[in-house]
């Protein structure tokens, strides 16, 4: 029988640790164990009412970043508005708490500064953690989000011949 995994949240009495120990599921710490993903997964924000988007995994970048276009920094810099698409292509608009305001620099070596969010995330089968995530022009990329090493550290092993490993974007709806 085929397992069908939905990237939608649901509220849960216990705390993620909680959760994620009961399910065997990974959480920081030494030695624990980790969840296998590939180098792409299926992620819904529900906080920024997102679902589903369709994630790299990158080692090679220290922080993560998503798809973001017109972008509205508030004038005392401590919220900031923006829209993204979901998988689907439907323009979804976004508001957040500003993070901090940092330099970045991609991977062709230019540096440029980008505004930083905090939500939270969810995979296929409900594990969910807090990540940053820096607001980024991602059109011209196949993914228009990127998982760095701040966001995977301490909860995932990942395949790199993997993809999509906890599950399909059909499953999703």
């Amino acid at each position: 029988m085929k397992r069908i995994f939905k990237a939608v949240p649901e509220p849960v009495e216990s705390t993620s640790r909680d959760l994620a120990e009961s399910l065997g599921l990974p959480w920081r710490g030494p030695g624990m164990p980790r969840l296998v993903i590939g180098r792409r997964e299926w992620i819904s924000l529900p906080d920024l009412a997102v679902s589903p988007l369709n994630a790299k995994t990158d080692t090679g970048a220290r922080s993560s970043s998503i798809h973001a276009e017109n972008i509205v920094l508030a004038d005392d810099e401590q919220s900031v508005q923006f829209t993204t698409t979901n998988h689907y292509g439907q323009v979804v608009s976004c508001e957040a708490p500003v993070v901090r305001i940092a330099r970045v620099r991609s991977s062709s070596g230019i540096s440029k500064k980008r505004i930083f969010i905090r939500t939270n995330a969810t995979l296929p089968g409900g594990f969910c953690w807090s990540i940053e995530l820096s607001l980024a022009n991602r059109s011209e990329m196949r993914c228009p989000m990127l998982l760095g090493r701040q966001a995977l550290a301490g909860y995932f092993l990942i395949d790199p011949q993997g993809d999509h490993l906890l599950g399909k974007a059909r499953s999703l709806e």
